[in-house]
């Protein structure tokens, strides 16, 4: 399935300020979500602060849709899920980021989550409104993410399963050939008995094992075999003049 394929709307229910309109925007542009629906913002829309707060994420504001209501925003959408914390007024399924990505993912249709209020989230009239509770792990003790911080967490969740483009990674170079190792671990325990280091003598076999397991596990290249070769005559050589 590809990225264009069931992306979650995302409903901001009476958000308050523009500033957090606009990063959440942000946030959602950065795993691929485009399609925000606004429910009743507090200071109007469209709002001047929500642009710089976007950091170039325009197409999300520019295509949101302002609703009166939560009913008229999910009015299209298949399946809802409310981003909040367990509710004990509600029975309902609650799920976590995981479940909720891999039901948007598969199932036919539109899917919507909603983000409440700033300061006090959704009601739970709102809450019930949806066909599962979202919640996510959090520290009991501060459970207190802001707007843009539980939007972006949910998006990226739900990124993790399409084909969105990933960091380009450097190429991995080869490992070094077993002689270039053994000449560093040969010179290195050249210097280093000429130090006196292999003291006393009863643990020189042990702790030049112990040595040898360092290079050998760390899988190091031929261009950082001879940086290290480098730097152990440098730290044994004389000072050079400048």
């Amino acid at each position: 399935m590809t990225a264009g394929a069931n992306k979650p709307v995302i409903v901001l229910v009476h958000p308050q300020l523009g500033q957090n309109i606009g990063k959440a925007a942000r946030a959602m542009l950065n795993f691929g979500l485009t399609e925000m629906r606004l429910v009743k913002p507090r200071d109007g829309w469209p709002n001047p602060d929500a642009g710089p707060a976007a950091s170039g994420a325009d197409i999300v504001l520019e295509q949101a849709a302002v609703f009166e209501t939560v009913e008229d925003a999910i009015t299209d959408c298949n399946q809802v899920f409310a981003s909040t914390v367990r509710r004990r007024d509600l029975v309902m399924p609650v799920l976590g980021p995981d479940e909720m990505a891999e039901r948007i993912t598969n199932a036919p249709g539109k899917s919507a989550i909603l983000f409440g209020r700033e300061r006090s989230g959704l009601e739970t009239e709102e809450v019930a409104l949806a066909n599962a509770i979202v919640t996510v792990p959090i520290n009991p003790e501060f459970a207190s993410l802001n707007l843009a911080q539980a939007v972006i967490l949910l998006a990226y969740e739900w990124s993790k399963r399409r084909d969105l483009a990933q960091p380009t990674s450097k190429e991995t170079e080869p490992t070094a050939p077993h002689g270039e190792l053994e000449g560093l671990i040969g010179q290195l325990n050249g210097e280093l008995e000429a130090k006196g280091y292999f003291h006393p003598p009863s643990r020189t076999k042990a702790t030049k094992n112990t040595l040898r397991t360092i290079f050998t596990k760390a899988c190091w290249s031929s261009r950082e075999v001879k940086a290290v070769r480098g730097i152990i005559r440098a730290l044994v050589g004389a000072p050079r003049r400048r």
